[in-house]
């Protein structure tokens, strides 16, 4: 490792502290620039052992950063993940409150339901087909407990991707009743059109992400199971949401998901 254990606790207490107090902090890297994705990952799960042990549950994955706009934006080179957790589900009918968190944003995704476990080393996107039982619309809510988003990849890694919530809408899809690597996506803020995208951009389909995603995870012991929710990654930049924003993200052929903010 390139960091020891415990500086590892610590750089987990204190992103821990950041997100149930909505301060950010300086960003690790800055303090401890030998850190390494694995470092990275191994915090996460830090925090993720501390929130299980106290009665959540996992309820999926998501893939971050897996479109060029989202490396772009956030200056990296590969994609990340991170859990998602019962506790972090939102829904559309309950306005999220912004004074909770640091610097909300929205992702517009393409999310899986799996309807079998996935294997890991060697998954293919034959495999995520097979397991896939439902399409659904969603959107991510992403925040930074880093400052102003000043993330390195180890960074947002070691804050579960950055990740806060997930929100599905109503709509499901059988796997094989749409193409998933080829839905367009609009994004509406306020009554406008802010970006639209298409889910090819997500590694070329959504489908690489997943099997990427299962391959990925198995060395950290974590597999993808059955009735977990997979998102992807975002098609389209990530949006700033405030209080008052009303966003709204539709797809074509598998309809939406809306959010209020408060």
């Amino acid at each position: 490792m390139a960091v020891d254990q415990a500086i590892r606790e610590r750089i987990a207490a204190d992103l821990w502290t950041a997100e149930r107090t909505a301060t950010a902090i300086d960003r690790p890297t800055d303090a401890h620039p030998e850190l390494d994705v694995v470092d990275a990952y191994e915090i996460a799960l830090i925090n993720i052992g501390k929130r299980l042990d106290a009665g959540a549950k996992v309820a999926g994955h998501k893939v971050g950063l897996a479109s060029e706009a989202m490396q772009k934006m956030m200056n990296v080179d590969e994609p990340d993940y991170g859990h998602l957790l019962d506790e972090m589900q939102y829904h559309e009918a309950t306005p999220i409150d912004t004074a909770t968190l640091c610097f909300p944003r929205v992702e517009v995704e393409v999310g899986f339901i799996l309807g079998k476990d996935l294997p890991g080393a060697g998954c293919t996107n034959d495999d995520v087909i097979d397991a896939v039982e439902w399409v659904v619309p969603s959107i991510e809510l992403i925040d930074s407990r880093i400052t102003d988003w000043q993330i390195t990849l180890c960074d947002t890694i070691a804050d579960n991707a950055s990740s806060c919530g997930w929100i599905l809408g109503t709509e499901r899809v059988a796997i094989t009743d749409i193409d998933s690597g080829d839905i367009d996506a609009v994004l509406h803020r306020n009554g406008e059109i802010v970006a639209k995208g298409n889910s090819s951009a997500v590694l070329g389909h959504p489908l690489n992400a997943v099997s990427w995603l299962a391959r990925k995870v198995e060395s950290f012991g974590v597999r993808l199971r059955k009735g977990d929710v997979i998102l992807p990654g975002t098609a389209i930049r990530a949006f700033d949401v405030g209080p008052g924003d009303h966003v709204v993200a539709e797809f074509a052929g598998l309809g939406s998901v809306t959010l209020d903010f408060t």
